[in-house]
């Protein structure tokens, strides 16, 4: 084992030791039976195309850049920590960081799409942390359109010259704080409240998550920032090799 690679599995221990004391606390991604069958299979349908771009691009990389299967490797138990840390919020219910922003930044959305379903299936499976069928509308608010936005942001914070570790920190942040935003309109659209109707609805789910999840998107923000510093420290080849060093440096 080299000595990056001892520096890699020693920090995702170390993650691992952080985080995984919190694993009695109740889920926040979806539950099963939460969500109509037809909501189910819609959302699962409009995940389908980001899926398959995901794949042939995860192929491409790896094909083209062997040696940075470690960090998308990496990229994925990042994921799978963070969305696993689940805080408990009001009304019985709880929040948790997403960890995408990290797989968007490096890899594109696409690419974090199929890390994300990935990581949704384990932790359905292993954790009863959401579930099977709600998989399509997790996979989107958390696999899709969290990335999309951090990706975004932090294509924008480049092209506006804004400082690199900000830009990290508004990608991060943002697509968390997106993801949510998301998964409350999911659950309104099935569950329209009978006096205001999807918006009413749609505003009292923000309204219990955001308790907990704008203080969680901060923390996942810098958690990122410092992340990308260690990677940037200790992984410069498999950086370069994916183009992000190069971009950073533009």
């Amino acid at each position: 084992m080299t000595k990056l690679e001892k520096r890699l599995v020693a920090f995702s221990a170390a993650l691992a030791l952080v985080f995984g004391a919190t694993q009695t606390v109740g889920a926040m991604h979806i539950a099963e039976g939460y969500l109509s069958p037809g909501w189910c299979i819609g959302w699962g349908a409009v995940c389908i195309p980001f899926l398959t771009v995901g794949v042939i691009r995860i192929k491409k990389t790896v094909s083209n850049h062997r040696k940075t299967l470690i960090l998308l490797a990496m990229a994925g138990a990042y994921a799978f920590i963070l969305s696993a840390l689940k805080i408990p919020s009001v009304s019985a219910s709880s929040s948790h960081p997403t960890g995408t922003g990290l797989a968007a930044i490096l890899f594109g959305p696409a690419s974090a799409s199929v890390l994300g379903i990935i990581v949704l299936l384990f932790q359905a499976a292993l954790l009863a942390h959401g579930g099977f069928s709600t998989l399509g509308a997790n996979t989107f608010s958390m696999g899709v359109a969290g990335p999309l936005v951090s990706w975004g942001v932090y294509k924008l914070c480049k092209k506006c010259r804004v400082n690199r570790l900000v830009g990290i920190f508004l990608a991060a942040s943002l697509g968390d704080l997106f993801t949510y935003c998301i998964t409350s309109i999911q659950l309104a659209l099935d569950h329209p409240s009978e006096m205001g109707g999807v918006l009413a609805s749609a505003v009292e789910f923000l309204g219990v998550f955001a308790v907990t999840q704008v203080p969680l998107a901060i923390v996942e923000g810098l958690l990122t920032v410092v992340v990308m510093m260690g990677l940037e420290a200790y992984a410069k080849p498999e950086l370069q090799e994916i183009g992000y060093l190069k971009e950073a440096a533009v």
